[in-house]
């Protein structure tokens, strides 16, 4: 039983790091017991034991540790004292006895301040307030001696507390940064605030009643959104700094500063002179729930939409020109069958579109009513299964096939439209670029003032264009059939189809599950409506957009890809809102005429003011005051506009007041960020929101990108793989993750370091998962290179590299072959961070703590470090090991 005894204690020393020291040995010991307690000594090795063997343990053979093999037989068993005492002398413990402390002296014991837990609840905030204190970031953003490096911050919205996807997005770029830091450049990172729009007007509103919003002046509006948006950003920056995020905190930019706003200006004044700003009327998407345009990035099309689409008549009243005698005589007395996903639309219907390489066909039920319907060839029997009850009713012996034709037979047609009384006859139009026979009945409804393909193809054919819906999303008095007041997503949609079938005009009525545009910020569905706005020319820019994009790598590549396509597709750019709280489009109006005043000389001199006073001023000053001295004596004829700009447009031209061409320091002036950006790192879902909008406005004015890079994220997901949604209740909060929760045990305490370990451990270019048992992983990862770290530090006690360093050539093999794995693991970190991979950063320095150090060398150096002379070669060796490693991996 001893002698198992012994030989786990043994096993314990090897995997552990233990030392064996044996406790009360007896006056009368034997040969024996006075054998294995010599091994406790410093000293010379005793003569080995006849039966002494070398211990493998596992799959690891342990170098210069002996364990005693016994021999069989109670003469020969030692009589071991009971207990056998085992402890880690390196490890922290209750104060030693007299007896142990005999013992300790003979052993190199490690020391150092540096403690196994980090106590990051209390540590950090201190080292973060150290490293503020002496100015570490400004001093090497200023003084590091290679050039200037520039990551270009987006801004985060001002309303609300921080989640998971701006702790990704906040540290992946304070990894960039502190790599660019640590290569010499001055790596300059300016954070950034969007301030305006309409969901900081929301959260400001919130406290009050229906009433006083309504009796709300612009001006108080726009200061109770001041208020709440600067309250926000100082809750986001403590946050984002407890993060460890180093940055131009004392000075971000925020897109309601009126230096800020004044270069905004600056651009909108460029693209207008140049003619990429226009006026039209033209459809937009609207919110009827905000009461306002959206652009196209502020669009969402969440899963689940189900619209109630109907098929409809529309009696031909006159067959095209191309239609022969036999196709004439079969479309007498037809009807075009429709499908639409909005009948809402119906009252503004104003034409029918065909493809002309499509092939129709005219059809007529054989009994009843008698119904003579017009769809295309390859929809047919899909279209009439559901007029005649469903897939399994016989089509064939319902409805029979009177004539075929071409899509141009039916081009120039006349009919009347889907609800009775509508004004006069309505044209076929050629819309061969988007009819298809993927789904409908090949005949496309028309309503130029709900649709952007619509709008397009009835203006070239010199259709005009009816609106009958307000702001609000209801029925104005032009849409008749008693709809006036009616939302048309709601019962006003009801209504249309109630009047279609009270004409004997509706054919059919299915739910039909589709993507459809909500409003990203009230989640709400939106509809397409035609109302006067301010454009920015897509097409106008949309080449050298693209060129400029040939200069720009993306990360991933397929990022490239994503914004082309975006670009190339996009109809042109709605910037105006019909909100309070913005940067105002500086546009006078003439009041009879409703002509907009905005020339140079007006720009300029709107800008100037805005500069000293803020954008307030627009709403502050009269008229006069705001025009230049060559207009001021058409103050009377004249009134301001009261649209504000896009916040896309606002967050779009942060280059032009962050960012200056060549960013070096003048005249002892500290660097200042460049013009382009090194890099622009945002979501993957920037590519159409804040990458393209940065990149139009940035080749309007200066005809080039704004960035030499992009790298893109992707977003979190749980822990089983589902998008994370405060609503299903799987988020995880960051400063639950970093200070702890209500539960200790549920929700530790992290700490910053561990957060920012999840983020270099991820795969950030697609969708990352995270959750509590990721964070315990993550946790024990961090734990395992903590204690790695402490036990390199406490070899390390009174070794001075320059004193007692040994050098490269008289170093054992095991220690250059260890010195070689080092330098090949800054290689690969290297290599790594240079392509901005931090998890193979990550995953290579885990494995290097595991594989090279804990499981081979640290164990192999063990015995030299602890027991040898403190000055012994062998045991300076690995300290300069040590101290090479260590220097490497912090």
């Amino acid at each position: 039983r001893g002698g198992q005894s012994w030989i786990r204690a043994c096993q314990a020393w090897i995997r552990g790091a233990a030392f064996v020291n044996l406790q009360g040995t007896p006056p009368r010991a034997t040969a024996h017991q006075r054998w294995l307690f010599a091994l406790s000594r410093r000293g010379p090795r005793p003569a080995a034991h006849p039966r002494s063997y070398t211990m493998q343990v596992g799959h690891r053979a342990m170098p210069r540790l002996y364990a005693v093999g016994m021999r069989s037989g109670p003469a020969l068993r030692p009589q071991l004292p009971r207990p056998l005492a085992v402890r880690c002398l390196a490890a922290k413990a209750k104060p030693r006895s007299k007896e142990e402390g005999l013992y300790s002296s003979t052993v190199n014991l490690p020391t150092t301040s540096f403690d196994m837990r980090a106590n990051s609840v209390v540590r950090e905030p201190q080292i973060q307030a150290f490293w503020e204190e002496k100015g570490v970031y400004q001093k090497l953003s200023r003084n590091n001696p290679g050039e200037v490096y520039t990551l270009h911050d987006g801004p985060p919205y001002a309303n609300g507390d921080l989640h998971m996807g701006h702790a990704l997005n906040k540290i992946l770029k304070d990894i960039v940064n502190r790599h660019q830091l640590l290569q010499g450049r001055k790596a300059i990172y300016v954070p950034g605030w969007d301030t305006h729009g309409l969901p900081i007007e929301l959260k400001a509103l919130q406290s009050l009643s229906e009433e006083q919003r309504r009796d709300l002046e612009p001006l108080a509006l726009r200061r109770r959104c001041r208020k709440f948006a600067l309250k926000t950003i100082d809750a986001q920056r403590t946050q984002f700094k407890r993060y460890g995020v180093w940055g131009d905190w004392a000075t971000p930019y925020v897109t309601l500063d009126p230096k800020y706003e004044a270069a905004q200006l600056r651009v909108f004044g460029k693209m207008v002179l140049d003619g990429h700003i226009y006026r039209g009327q033209k459809p937009v998407h609207w919110s009827p729930s905000t009461g306002t345009a959206l652009a196209e990035a502020e669009l969402e099309y969440p899963d689940g939409h189900v619209s109630p689409s109907v098929y409809v008549s529309a009696p031909l009243l006159e067959a095209g020109p191309g239609a022969s005698p036999d196709q004439t005589r079969a479309l007498a007395g037809a009807s075009l069958a429709l499908w639409t996903t909005t009948p809402w639309t119906l009252p503004a219907n104003r034409a029918v579109a065909v493809s002309v390489g499509m092939e129709y066909c005219v059809v007529e039920e054989r009994a009843g009513a008698r119904r003579r319907l017009v769809v295309a060839t390859a929809l047919r029997e899909a279209v009439l299964a559901r007029l005649g009850g469903g897939e399994d009713c016989d089509v064939g012996a319902t409805w029979s096939t009177l004539c075929t034709l071409p899509g141009t037979a039916l081009l120039g047609s006349r009919y009347e439209g889907p609800l009775t009384g509508d004004d006069g006859p309505r044209p076929v139009l050629d819309g061969s670029s988007f009819v298809t026979a993927d789904s409908g009945t090949g005949l496309v409804h028309l309503a130029p003032g709900h649709g952007h393909e619509d709008f397009a193809l009835a203006a070239a054919a010199g259709v005009a264009a009816v609106s009958p819906v307000d702001d609000a999303g209801r029925f104005t008095r032009e849409a008749g059939h008693g709809l006036e007041g009616l939302e048309v997503l709601g019962e006003g949609g009801e209504a249309v189809a109630a009047a279609v079938a009270a004409a004997g005009r509706l054919l059919a009525r299915e739910p039909y599950a589709h993507r459809y545009p909500y409003d990203w910020r009230s989640k709400r569905p939106v509809i397409v409506r035609t109302t006067r706005q301010w454009f920015a020319s897509v097409s106008g820019l949309r080449g050298a957009a693209l060129a400029a994009l040939d200069d720009v790598r993306f990360v991933p590549g397929a990022g490239r890809r994503r914004i082309e396509a975006m670009v190339g597709g996009r109809s042109d750019w709605c910037i105006s809102r019909q909100r309070a709280w913005g940067v105002p489009i500086p546009a006078f109006f003439y009041r009879e005429s409703g002509e907009a005043l905005m020339n140079e000389a007006t720009l300029d001199h709107v800008t100037r003011i805005v500069e000293e006073r803020g954008a307030d001023a627009w709403w502050e000053l009269p008229i006069e005051d705001l025009l230049p001295p060559q207009y001021r004596a058409e103050a009377v004829q004249l009134v301001k506009g009261s649209d504000t700009m896009d916040v896309w447009f606002d967050s779009g031209t942060s280059w032009a007041s962050v960012l200056s061409e060549g960013g070096s320091a003048k005249d002892g002036t500290p660097p200042s960020p460049r013009f382009p950006a090194d890099l622009y790192l945002e979501g993957s879902d920037q590519h159409r929101g804040w990458f393209q909008s940065s990149l139009l406005t940035a080749v309007a004015a200066r005809g080039t990108a704004p960035y030499r890079r992009v790298l893109t994220h992707g977003f979190l997901l749980d822990e089983a793989g589902f998008k994370q949604s405060k609503s299903v209740g799987n988020t995880l909060d960051p400063r639950a993750v970093m200070l702890g929760g209500k539960d200790a045990k549920k929700e530790p305490a992290y700490g910053a370091d561990v957060l920012r370990l999840w983020v270099a451990s991820v795969d950030y270019t697609a969708d990352a998962s995270v959750g509590p048992r990721i964070m315990a992983q993550v946790s024990e990862v961090y734990r395992k290179i903590r204690l790695t770290l402490r036990f390199m530090l406490g070899n390390l006690s009174g070794f001075d590299p320059g004193q007692a360093a040994v050098p490269h050539a008289q170093l054992g093999l095991t220690d250059r072959y260890m010195l070689w794995r080092v330098a090949a693991l800054i290689d690969e970190c290297h290599a790594a961070y240079d392509e901005h991979q931090f998890f193979r950063v990550y995953q290579a320095i885990q494995r290097f703590c595991v594989t090279d150090l804990s499981n081979f060398y640290l164990d192999a150096s063990k015995d030299r470090l602890y027991i040898l002379g403190a000055a012994s070669p062998d045991r300076r060796g690995a300290q300069t090991v040590l101290a090479a490693t260590l220097r490497a991996m912090l």
